[in-house]
C-alpha cells in the first residue's frame, strides 16, 4: 500500500485580511510497488520486442504469399533482417508454391508462434523469479 504524505501550508502575511491554503498530496509508492513497476516495464519490452520481430516476419510472409520481388530494396531488406529468425524452422514443413511464384511459408507462421511462446516464457520465468512476496498478482 503507498504512503500518502498530505501538506498544507497557511500563508497570512502581516497585516493582510486575506489567508492563502496551499494545499498538496504526494503519494509514495512502497519498495514492493516500485518492484512491481519494474517487472511490469520489463515485460512491455519483451512484448515489443516480439511484436517487432513478429511484424517483421509476417511482412516476409505476405510478401512471399503475394508473389514480391524479393530481389528489389525492400523486399531484399526484409529478406535479408527475417532470415536468421526464420532459418531454425526452414525446412520444417513443405513449402507449397503456385506457377504464379507465390509461396506459402509455413515455416514463417510457426516462427511467429514461438517467438511469442518464448516472449511469453521469458516474462513468466522472470515475473517466478523477481516477483516480490506478495499475493498481489500481474497480468
Amino acid at each position: 500500500m503507498s504512503r500518502i504524505i498530505r501538506e498544507e501550508v497557511i500563508d497570512t502575511p502581516e497585516g493582510q485580511l486575506v489567508t492563502t491554503v496551499e494545499d498538496s498530496t504526494t503519494v509514495v509508492p512502497t519498495e514492493a510497488e516500485r518492484h512491481w513497476a519494474d517487472l511490469i516495464r520489463l515485460r512491455q519490452v519483451v512484448y515489443f520486442i516480439a511484436s517487432a520481430v513478429a511484424i517483421l516476419i509476417l511482412i516476409r510472409f505476405v510478401l512471399l504469399a503475394l508473389a514480391a520481388n524479393m530481389a528489389s530494396g525492400f523486399g531484399n531488406l526484409i529478406a535479408t533482417v527475417t532470415n536468421p529468425l526464420v532459418l531454425p524452422f526452414s525446412g520444417l514443413f513443405s513449402t507449397p508454391a503456385s506457377d504464379a511464384g507465390s509461396v506459402f511459408e509455413i515455416s514463417s507462421l510457426v516462427a511467429i508462434g514461438v517467438y511469442f511462446l518464448l516472449a511469453w516464457a521469458i516474462v513468466k520465468i522472470v515475473q517466478l523469479v523477481y516477483a516480490p512476496k506478495t499475493t498481489r498478482e500481474i497480468m
